[in-house]
């Protein structure tokens, strides 16, 4: 592959572009499928949002933008039947999903805030609130959290649960090249591909429902809008949302730091992380405005530039226009949400234990010795998971229900941070 920005012809800038897509396809609609927002909105916002990023990076960041599975907790936690924010309420789905993309809006403000703190401060001092003490566990909640989603998921089929998680094993560790970056894409397709001669051959779940379900094929056009829904806002849905920025905001400043050494460019500096800040905060914005889920940097697009030692921005550019073009399409947004629970749920066995296991490679980073930094972490992850599991808890203000039991992660990383803040360093 050539090397430098001005060495790729045009036909190389559009086939990188497209892996680039395809690097990151499969675990950004995982996202919407997973919480039933829009697959076509996602992608509308996925093209959008990183040309909103490139914009404020001046063109010069190679970066795309996804949908972020930090938020995922977060949305889970307003919109779940039995433990979400509206639970027991008999509000439609439909309407919870407004509340979180309302909420998610509200997150990507807080990337404005910390980019206004990163141009008074500088990115070393900016960093200083938001170390790996508390980023680790804070990803490792995120993570365990989200693990009973992936079994409640798989149950309807454990078969084709099964045969997803062992087409993406199969593929991360015997995979070659290209294929041992898209594991997660062949599992879906794989699996996706037995689900349909199962359907064929008129097989059905274990509780006699259809495998596969096409009904909206029917009125699917070849081109057209994405179903855009119009955000709500409720203070409580804000609260549990927003404290997950943290953790998004760190992962980028931890990717912009990575593609610095791989363009030997500092991004940090030029054009600056305050402006790659605040184009990834309303690219998060925007996709929370048309109904869809919070975006972030990608590492599986930050990996494929170290890999292939290419940091020209151009191909991510057009990797986004591919995904507004899939955007588009209908039939194609159909036929991504006819994939069954039980294949998201065995891919989820993967991605919810990766999320776990990558925090508890931040926390390795950090001197547990240091009973400071053993403190806070082991505060955070009483609280992320007590609260999680633990009976409802409710506190009554006036005529206000908070429902501290559903702020779990929120919590530990509002306490994570002022802990880190105010406790003094302490011998080992």
């Amino acid at each position: 592959m050539s090397k430098g920005t001005s060495q790729l012809s045009y036909p190389q800038i559009g086939i990188m572009g497209l892996q680039h897509l395809l690097a990151m396809f499969g675990a950004t609609v995982l996202v919407p499928l997973i919480t039933g927002l829009d697959v076509r909105i996602t992608l509308m916002a996925m093209g959008v949002g990183t040309l909103i990023f490139h914009a404020f990076a001046r063109g010069k960041v190679p970066v795309m933008l996804g949908s972020s599975f930090a938020f995922l907790v977060g949305i889970q936690a307003i919109t779940d039947d039995t433990m979400g924010l509206f639970a027991g309420t008999g509000m439609a789905q439909a309407e919870k999903l407004a509340y979180a993309t309302g909420a998610i809006m509200m997150a990507g403000f807080m990337y404005l805030v910390f980019s206004a703190l990163v141009k008074l401060t500088g990115p070393e001092k900016f960093m200083k609130f938001l170390p790996a003490v508390v980023t680790g566990p804070t990803v490792v909640l995120i993570g365990l959290i989200l693990a009973p989603f992936a079994i409640n998921q798989s149950r309807n089929n454990l078969l084709l649960a099964g045969l997803t998680l062992l087409f993406v094993v199969v593929a991360s560790i015997w995979g070659k090249g290209f294929i041992k970056i898209v594991p997660i894409l062949l599992g879906l397709v794989g699996a996706y591909l037995i689900a349909l001669i199962m359907h064929t051959m008129g097989m059905t779940n274990p509780n006699g429902t259809a495998i596969l379900d096409f009904s909206g094929l029917a009125g699917a056009g070849i081109v057209g809008l994405p179903p855009f829904m119009l955000p709500r806002f409720n203070i409580w849905a804000i609260l549990i949302m927003i404290p997950f920025s943290f953790a998004t905001i760190a992962e980028h400043v931890a990717d912009m730091v990575i593609l610095s050494g791989v363009a030997k460019k500092d991004f940090t500096k030029e054009p600056g992380l305050a402006w790659t800040l605040a184009g990834d905060g309303l690219a998060s914005i925007f996709a929370g405005f048309i109904g869809g889920p919070s975006s972030t940097t990608y590492s599986e697009n930050v990996g494929l530039v170290a890999m292939t030692n290419e940091p020209d921005p151009r191909p991510l550019r057009v990797g986004a226009f591919y995904a507004l073009a899939l955007a588009l399409i209908p039939v194609a947004g159909v036929i991504v949400q006819s994939v069954p629970a039980a294949i998201i749920g065995g891919a989820s066995f993967m991605l919810y234990g990766m999320i776990a296991a990558v925090g508890m490679k931040i926390i390795k980073q950090v001197d547990l010795d240091v009973r400071k930094n053993l403190i806070i972490v082991s505060i955070m992850l009483v609280i992320g998971l007590g609260l999680r599991f633990a009976d409802p808890i409710n506190m009554p203000i006036g005529d206000v229900i908070i429902p501290i039991g559903r702020l779990g992660v929120a919590l530990a990383v509002v306490v994570g941070v002022i802990l880190n803040a105010v406790l003094p360093e302490a011998d080992k």
